[in-house]
């Protein structure tokens, strides 16, 4: 992924800073998905336990005969698995579906405050297998400042990622302020802003990118689509993004974003959409019970 910016993390690690996502990618369809972003010139591939699709992003890796060593594979916990024994035993078996003997990136998917020793004792347990060699880097997703300083406190680590619902319409700034300061790199989930559903459930979009006058305007400046511009704009704000999608050629138009520049004033007016409101959950609100899937077998 040549004309990708590579990120430096606190670990140490280079990470794309702009990766692929298979969130809601049906298991049937996610191995010609991943192997068409690769030869499109994706390097970082994210997927998670609970998507149920590990062992088809291993092998749309293997169709691609892109060698592992050239891939960026991040991977997540589920909030059910917390505690350092479940933990360990869910590593192993996203692993196995993996079909690799380490990830690149391990991330605990939610906090959870109804059990926050579980999650300390799960974070513990990444840092161990970062210790190990198993993992390179470890990271979370949806935790906010409160939840990081007490990450930090019990372990001294400091995540290396961050990796939260982040849009033009859901901005963060808070939080992305909070991260800059502990050397934190925001990661977007979501970035298209298109929260459609979450395991299951029916959520409406909260805008539509594709189709908002403003975003369409920048497009045309740049002949570019809105899509487009929503990547650009996130990686001239310094945020890394993972957009997927299943159709081959907008897999391949979300990665042309790096020939262009959006203006201040193109910035400026994309930042002016902010509405403060989440598509996807309160993280706060999420526990073990939430969404009732176990990875356990």
């Amino acid at each position: 992924m040549s004309s990708c910016p590579l990120l430096t993390l606190n670990c140490g690690v280079q990470m794309p800073a702009l990766g692929f996502g298979v969130f809601l990618i049906d298991a049937a369809r996610t191995a010609e998905a991943v192997n068409t972003a690769l030869r499109s010139g994706y390097r970082l591939i994210d997927t998670a336990a609970v998507y149920d699709n590990e062992a088809e992003v291993a092998e749309g890796i293997r169709r691609s005969n892109i060698p592992r060593s050239e891939i960026f594979i991040t991977t997540k916990l589920w909030v059910g698995d917390h505690g350092r024994d479940r933990t360990l035993r869910a590593f192993e078996r996203s692993l196995s579906r993996l079909k690799t003997t380490y990830v690149d990136m391990y991330m605990i998917h939610w906090p959870d405050p109804a059990e926050w020793k579980k999650t300390v004792e799960s974070w513990k347990a990444l840092i161990e297998l970062m210790k190990e060699g198993r993992i390179r880097c470890a990271g979370v997703c949806n935790h906010n400042e409160e939840n990081l300083e007490m990450l930090y406190q019990h372990s001294g680590v400091v995540p290396a990622v961050n990796q939260v619902e982040l849009h033009p319409f859901f901005q963060q700034r808070s939080l992305r302020a909070f991260h800059r300061q502990k050397g934190i790199v925001t990661q977007a989930w979501s970035p298209l802003g298109g929260v459609r559903g979450y395991v299951g459930k029916a959520r409406e979009v909260v805008r539509d990118v594709h189709s908002h006058p403003v975003l369409k305007g920048i497009g045309e400046k740049y002949g570019k689509s809105p899509a487009q511009v929503v990547l650009r704009w996130h990686m001239q704000e310094g945020v890394a993004a993972n957009p997927k999608s299943m159709h081959p050629e907008r897999i391949r138009a979300n990665l042309q974003v790096f020939d262009f520049e959006l203006s201040e004033e193109d910035m400026t007016a994309i930042r002016g959409l902010d509405t403060g409101v989440r598509g996807g959950d309160d993280p706060q609100s999420v526990d073990a019970g939430t969404y009732p899937w176990h990875g356990e077998e």
